[in-house]
């Protein structure tokens, strides 16, 4: 189509003008680019604050790779220098202080210790009180510094003592309610030692002999009915230089010749009856013990 064309259809208005589309501005304008604009810049203020927050804290818990301030985590476990406080229960296998160092466990009221098993049931525990100690297990024992030698245990049935020597320091000595088997029961030096029994029978027995020795004191046994000294196989042996027996013994006498006699008599002889009771007889120039005999058939 030429120009004369093209002019001659325009102005007859078969020529098809071009259309324009309205046109709308891309972009954010007035309050929500001012709303935009404070919140990025809230967002980073946040930003700022929190990581000079964490290295505040990284720098006041004094967090390494090898652990937190005074808690160190390495292969072997965690280990704590100082003092730790724990709010809630710690359950761990062993517990070990320093090299040269003592390990304390402080409370305000008391440290309790479980032990536990497989199923959850509680095996033993060990509460250490501001009155007392308390220990509920099966057996407890307490063992030399070497580990070789039990020094002491108890159990439903019985106590062992395994020290040489078994010390009790207090003024009233050690009481006992049931038997006592020992080999060996000695007074300390310049002490007395007393054995006795306020109420009931004291009674002393071993398969090979009892014996009873004071080296540089005396021996005295004393009872408000019989004294018994038997022996069931052998003898009973008294060896002393003298052997002096009380007042207490009954007087043989048979007539009132010997009565009479008795009564200036200064020398006597110890006689012995059948059933084992004693008695003294005036001696003679020979034995009187059987004229005067009658003293064992006196109750």
């Amino acid at each position: 189509m030429n120009e004369e064309q093209y002019v001659l259809e325009a102005q007859s208005g078969h020529l098809q003008q071009p259309r324009c589309d309205a046109v709308y501005p891309v972009g954010l304008y007035g309050w929500r680019k001012r709303f935009l604009y404070f919140f990025l810049s809230l967002l980073l203020v946040i930003m700022i604050v929190n990581l000079a927050l964490t290295v505040w804290i990284v720098k006041v818990m004094n967090f390494t790779v090898d652990g937190m301030g005074n808690l160190q985590v390495n292969g072997e476990g965690i280990r704590l220098e100082g003092i730790s406080e724990f709010l809630l229960p710690l359950y761990v296998k062993e517990i070990q202080s320093r090299r040269a160092s003592p390990l304390v466990v402080w409370s305000d009221r008391n440290v309790t210790v479980n032990a536990r098993n497989d199923q959850g049931q509680l095996t033993g525990q060990l509460t250490v009180g501001p009155d007392s100690v308390e220990a509920q297990c099966q057996r407890f024992e307490v063992w030399s510094r070497d580990g070789g030698k039990v020094l002491f245990s108890v159990d439903e049935k019985k106590i062992s003592v395994g020290t040489d020597t078994v010390r009790v320091t207090g003024s009233d000595g050690g009481v006992f309610g049931h038997s006592v088997e020992t080999p060996h029961i000695q007074a300390d030096a310049s002490q007395d030692l007393k054995l006795e029994s306020p109420t009931r029978t004291l009674t002393m027995e071993a398969p090979r002999g009892v014996e009873v020795t004071a080296a540089r004191g005396k021996l005295k046994a004393t009872c408000r009915k019989d004294l018994e000294l038997q022996s069931t196989e052998g003898e009973i042996f008294l060896d002393a230089n003298t052997i002096r027996l009380g007042s207490f013994l009954p007087l043989g006498v048979y007539s009132p010749s010997s009565d009479a006699a008795s009564q200036k008599q200064t020398v006597y002889e110890l006689c012995i009856c059948p059933n084992g009771k004693l008695y003294l007889s005036p001696a003679g120039s020979s034995s009187s013990c059987y004229s005067t005999s009658n003293v064992c058939l006196w109750n």
